[in-house]
């Protein structure tokens, strides 16, 4: 597979000139009217890094954006969120009539530094939710955001006093919250993709815990759930905490009990065996995991039946 090149950006005033813009005018904080942005014409596809955090809303994009394992088409316009150090793929399209508009929130690290956001943004796990998992906002959702947006652009360019970055840090503060409460809504809003999703997770894990090599494979992982539904683990734990209040972990917790307890009620397996076809290399861990969630032992449960 041909290896794409890599190209990363430092900083905010480096992404400004290498897209044909003006330099920034706070070096650490920066809204970009997406128009403006042009792409060099001879550069192809590209991998690109930006060292600092993307909040971005575009239209018109004109080009496929490969983010992780997925791929998102930009044809409408959506909320993207992207961390530092995460690596996108993009293509180029041929060139179109489209109207390219919105807008780029560029935040280095370094201007959260000394904020209770430093710390607090790494909780905001959109961040590292895939592509095609932005957030669709409505008209009424758009235009709050783009307020909270246009008050950050107005207190970076006026004259920079000891209050500031304060002001600035409680507008971000603002958007990420709204963005919080816009993807609870749109958990709730997309009920049928949430509920095919719901529906795979309750066959992919029927399918594992009825394979004969459970006991070779182990115990499904949150990551290998989330590979195989073709999702982002945090946006698939996020997603069943708001559908069933539970956590992907939680969920295959519960179904992996669900099966114990049919073979402690219906088999005469041994422990050692139902814990061995449940993917536990020993059975102390399965009689630690199993008393954990029900209170009781598996040979408790197994003599309530006696």
């Amino acid at each position: 597979m041909e290896q794409r090149p890599l190209q990363r950006i430092k900083t905010i005033s480096e992404f400004h000139r290498l897209r044909g813009l003006p330099p920034p005018e706070h070096p650490l904080i920066s809204v970009v009217d997406y128009a403006l942005v042009k792409r060099p014409t001879a550069i192809g596809e590209v991998n690109l890094v930006l060292d600092f955090y993307q909040i971005s809303i575009k239209q018109g994009m004109n080009a496929k954006l490969h983010y992780g394992q997925q791929v998102y088409d930009f044809d409408e316009g959506v909320m993207f969120f992207a961390a530092p150090n995460q690596v996108f793929n993009i293509q180029p399209r041929p060139s179109s009539t489209t109207e390219r508009s919105g807008w780029i929130l560029l935040i280095h690290p370094d201007f959260l530094w000394s904020t209770p956001l430093a710390g607090t943004i790494k909780q905001y796990e959109f961040f590292d939710y895939a592509v095609k998992e932005a957030l669709w906002l409505s008209k009424k959702e758009e235009a709050t955001i783009n307020g909270i947006i246009q008050n950050i652009r107005q207190e970076y360019q006026a004259t920079i006093d000891a209050f500031s970055k304060q002001i600035i840090i409680a507008q971000l503060e603002s958007l990420l919250s709204y963005a919080k409460r816009y993807y609870h809504r749109q958990f709730i809003t997309r009920e049928k993709s949430n509920h095919d999703v719901l529906e795979k997770l309750e066959h992919l894990l029927a399918d594992y815990f009825n394979a004969d090599d459970l006991a070779i494979k182990g115990l499904p992982s949150v990551h290998y759930v989330a590979d195989q539904l073709n999702v982002s683990p945090k946006y698939l734990s996020n997603l069943l905490t708001v559908l069933i209040g539970q956590t992907t972990q939680q969920y295959i917790h519960e179904k992996l009990i669900e099966r114990a307890k049919e073979h402690l009620s219906t088999t005469q397996l041994s422990v050692g065996e139902v814990a061995y076809r449940l993917g536990f290399e020993h059975s102390q861990s399965f009689n630690k995991f199993f008393k954990a969630k029900t209170k009781q032992s598996p040979l408790a449960f197994r003599r309530s039946f006696g």
